[in-house]
């Protein structure tokens, strides 16, 4: 008889297992086919606190024949499969750690989200949103270090940008949409 339990995972624990490889894909898993769009709708949902829904992953001990979750290459043999939600767990690995991941047509590609803390607004990366200083280039340098540092640069950038100085309220209002 199949045994079902509901698991609560945080999205840092789920994507530390695909990390070290602990979840992957089974072998008849379609490839990554969400549009970049898509990708930044999920991101935009999450940041306001949308249902995204639920996983479902499959735990079948060791699995050699599982495919891996982006191109990077992973300590561990996936013991848990994603049966539901590989376009989300896969466009969640490759935005916040910065992997590429295999297009659905077998090319390796980084999908890169942009950022205007001002409004709140994500954009999928192009040349106009990366040159605009108001725009956190990547939202994959959020993820990657400390915090603070990443804000104090962010604000120093966009006052040089301004050529002002930013006044006390909008600096934590753009520190508290970073975080």
């Amino acid at each position: 008889m199949a045994d079902f339990k509901y698991v609560s995972y945080n999205v840092a624990s789920l994507l530390d297992r695909i990390k070290r490889g602990e979840i992957g894909l089974p072998e008849i898993q379609r490839p990554f086919v969400w549009s970049n769009t898509k990708v930044r709708d999920l991101i935009d949902s999450m940041y306001i606190g949308f249902p995204v829904g639920s996983l479902l992953l499959w735990s079948t001990g060791a699995d050699a024949d599982a495919k891996q979750i982006g191109t990077d290459h992973k300590q561990a043999v996936s013991s848990l499969l994603s049966v539901d939600g590989q376009q989300r767990l896969t466009s969640l690995y490759a935005v916040i750690c910065g992997i590429p991941i295999l297009r659905k047509d077998y090319r390796e590609g980084r999908i890169s989200i942009t950022f205007r803390p001002h409004d709140q607004k994500f954009e999928v990366a192009d040349a106009a949103v990366k040159n605009d200083p108001e725009f956190i280039a990547d939202i994959t340098e959020v993820f990657a270090g400390s915090l603070l540092s990443f804000a104090t640069e962010y604000l120093a950038k966009v006052e040089a940008y301004r050529d002002v100085q930013i006044g006390r309220a909008e600096k934590e209002q753009l520190v508290k949409n970073i975080e």
